[in-house]
């Protein structure tokens, strides 16, 4: 029987020297690997209380979705900017080489519903901290975040150190 780490490949030097690459796109497009990681990521909100899930665009979704299905709960996108249809709150965030925007919808989350963040990955943070802030914006209360893979090297726990953190895989280095 194969684990999730089987189904996750890794690339050396991408995208450039020093890098191993996880690519997930390994786990998704084998029925049992994807099975695998949802079921695990599931298995991570074991006695976890809440309402919501929220999925940061784009691979959020992809693990986001099916989770809430499973679980019988709503699921919330946040999105680049500009590709929400109504009324949003935005939040900036800085990335290696920039900066970029993240949105939700105002009437998303009511004032003390209980999230679940889900994303593919943890790195750095920023994302996910730029998640959070939005969701307490509007008077969420982040329960859990959870991840498939985690990058320990580039210390996004630390940065999130008061929030519940939580990966099935985690990598040390970049």
């Amino acid at each position: 029987m194969k684990t999730l780490e089987d189904y996750v490949r890794t690339i050396p030097d991408f995208p450039e020297p020093g890098i191993m690459f996880r690519d997930i796109t390994t786990v998704l497009q084998d029925p049992d690997g994807l099975k695998l990681a949802i079921d695990s990521m599931i298995h991570l909100l074991n006695g976890i209380d809440f309402d919501i899930i929220v999925g940061a665009e784009s691979r959020g979704f992809i693990f986001g979705a099916p989770i809430a299905y499973a679980l019988g709960k709503s699921f919330v996108p946040v999105r680049k900017k500009g590709k929400l249809p109504c009324d949003t709150i935005s939040e900036k965030y800085d990335l290696e080489y920039g900066s970029t925007e993240i949105e939700i919808h105002k009437d998303a989350i009511l004032p003390g519903q209980k999230v679940v963040l889900v994303d593919d990955l943890i790195a750095t943070g920023g994302t996910v901290e730029a998640s959070i802030k939005l969701i307490e914006r509007l008077g969420g209360k982040v329960q859990k975040a959870i991840f498939l893979l985690e990058l320990a090297g580039l210390n996004g726990r630390e940065r999130l150190k008061n929030y519940d953190i939580d990966a099935v895989l985690s990598y040390e280095g970049k």
